[in-house]
């Protein structure tokens, strides 16, 4: 299955397409390969593109004052990567993007999304029922991190993305939780126990 391929069912699972509207859509996206650790982007970069994740997972992370990565999202299959403000306004951002593992993407820069938002009302649907869910997510993970133990939050992690939970670092999934990787350790040994 083509990068392109994975983008359409993504699409056509949340709203209805003519061939021509899905012709249009494929000439607005740019196909890349992004072997594992390598950059999308990094911070102080003024980025050009968002991305769809089509195989693999990428994430992104910000580095604190004290050289602390801290992992804001992981972007497996069909997810969406990009710094919206910063497409926007064009500020550099604060963000870095790297693959975790060998990823194919689909690179669209914001005067092509713009296009295809205004003229393919179902891509438009579509990415609007992505943001929905996205935002939803993230709010949900805000609310988990204010207010569960790292055992909670580490349950959590694995009950809604358990092929993520074996496919990334141990540490990775501990700056994702704001822990530790020895508090994952503890949390996984106590489990075993239970």
């Amino acid at each position: 299955m083509s990068a392109f391929d994975v983008l359409r069912a993504y699409l056509e699972a949340r709203a209805s397409f003519t061939d021509e509207e899905i012709a249009f859509v494929r000439e607005r996206f740019i196909p890349t390969t992004l072997p594992a650790g390598e950059f999308l982007q990094r911070a102080g970069d003024v980025p050009r593109h968002g991305a769809f994740v089509a195989t693999g997972c990428l994430r992104s992370y910000v580095i604190d004052a004290n050289g602390k990565e801290h992992i804001i999202q992981f972007a497996p299959e069909t997810w969406w990567l990009a710094d919206a403000a910063s497409l926007m306004t064009g500020a550099p951002s604060q963000y870095f993007f790297d693959a975790v593992e060998d990823s194919e993407l689909l690179l669209i820069d914001p005067p092509s999304q713009q296009v295809l938002l205004d003229q393919v009302p179902s891509y438009a649907a579509a990415f609007r029922t992505g943001l929905q869910k996205h935002n939803a997510a993230k709010d949900q993970r805000i609310v988990t991190t204010l207010t569960t133990t790292a055992e909670e939050r580490y349950l959590e992690f694995i009950a809604r993305y358990p092929s993520l939970a074996q496919r990334v670092p141990q540490w990775m999934m501990a700056s994702y939780l704001g822990v530790s990787p020895e508090t994952i350790s503890r949390v996984r040994k106590n489990l075993s126990r239970k």
